[in-house]
């Protein structure tokens, strides 16, 4: 067996397999910001643990209890499954059919097993189920979810925030990109007060999805393209459209039924491939809300009247394509009201940047830092 630890803050959880391409996908994806460590698989004798096997024969034999008993349908991670729980013995039961997935759940023992017939589908969905184990654990340990891109600097972290579109991962990587600052996260972090009255910032690891004109103003169009090229791989939920746009330099936006088919990146690629360093943590010290308009020069808008609300924190309404069906988490997506209501009391107090920014990159990144301090 292989085995590879996640830390965060006080969380933590194992993944074992005897299939070292399982393991390795999980120390690949977390890495730096969850600190992922491989170990001894004989020192794992407490805590929770995924296991994960790559076994026609399991998955079918798991497959064949849920279906022989009452069971009910939802979806998880946009696919059909099917779930039946034996509360007797305390296990928890699902398949997906079209995903060739089986799972086997024991809350009370912090036990969670994967069954799959082959090894990328189990990869995936072993670092997905180790996330959900790990969200649980901080936000039982009265963490929150902000939906929010952020770079650390020092240890001075910067939050981005916005709806789809506005410009959080724009913001967010210009500054990582041009000043070499630490990208924390893409799209979420992990709040919570601190002692001293501060708000701490953990990342949570997810692959990007970058659009073609971002990839293409980052200058990291032709090295993604050169790294496909020589043979590497993007993150499989890419569309393989996008993947053969990019291999032929094709620079226009893909579109389908009018959301933007976008570059998957993973998390280690970041370094990797384009040179942006990865921040594991820090506090909170200054929130902007950016906004992208077409040849705009970057400029402060004195007129905004930037603030947070509920939607800048993640909840379980919007957490809806992971529901904790396995009962792994056993506490809301984005945190307990009352750890959302302090990081929010705390967070009015920074300064707050409304910007906006156009699609000079460069410029973008300059003007951010010298508004943040972050130069």
């Amino acid at each position: 067996m292989h085995a590879v630890r996640l830390k965060a803050a006080d969380a933590s959880v194992t993944v074992m397999s005897a299939e070292r391409a399982v393991t390795d996908w999980t120390r690949r994806y977390f890495g730096q910001w969850w600190r992922a460590a491989e170990v001894p698989a004989e020192s794992v004798c407490a805590g929770p643990v995924v296991l994960a096997e790559v076994s026609p024969g399991r998955y079918a034999d798991v497959s064949l209890a849920v279906t022989r008993v009452p069971h009910t349908s939802t979806t998880y991670a946009k696919a059909q499954l099917l779930l039946a729980r034996d509360e007797e013995a305390g296990v928890i039961g699902g398949v997906s059919p079209e995903e060739g997935l089986a799972y086997r759940s024991e809350p009370a023992n912090g036990r969670l097993m994967i069954y799959g017939c082959e090894g990328e589908p189990v990869a995936t969905a072993t670092a997905r189920l180790a996330r959900e184990v790990m969200r649980g654990q901080l936000l039982r340990d009265g963490w929150a979810v902000l939906h929010a891109s952020a770079v650390a600097h020092e240890d001075r972290v910067i939050l981005t925030f916005g709806q789809k579109g506005a410009g959080k991962t724009t913001t967010a990587l210009a500054l990582a990109n041009w000043l070499g600052i630490g990208l924390l996260a893409n799209d979420r972090v992990f709040v919570r007060v601190n002692s001293y009255g501060g708000v701490d910032v953990l990342p949570w690891p997810s692959a990007a999805a970058l659009g073609f004109g971002l990839l293409d103003g980052m200058g990291w169009f032709d090295i993604a393209r050169e790294r496909l090229e020589a043979g590497e791989k993007l993150h499989p939920t890419q569309d393989e459209r996008v993947t053969e746009a990019l291999l032929a330099g094709r620079r226009e936006p893909l579109w389908e039924d009018g959301k933007e088919l976008k570059v998957q990146v993973f998390p280690d690629q970041f370094p990797a491939w384009f040179g942006v360093p990865l921040a594991t943590g820090g506090e909170a010290a200054a929130l902007v809300f950016p906004r992208i308009a077409p040849g705009a020069a970057p400029a402060v808008e004195e007129d905004a009247n930037p603030g947070l609300g509920d939607g800048d924190f993640m909840s379980g309404a919007t957490e809806d394509r992971y529901p904790d069906v396995f009962e792994v988490a056993r506490v809301d997506g984005g945190g307990t009201a009352k750890a959302r209501g302090e990081v929010a009391r705390r967070l009015a107090a920074l300064p707050h940047h409304a910007v906006v920014l156009g699609h000079d990159v460069a410029a973008n990144a300059a003007f951010l830092a010298k508004l943040t301090g972050s130069a």
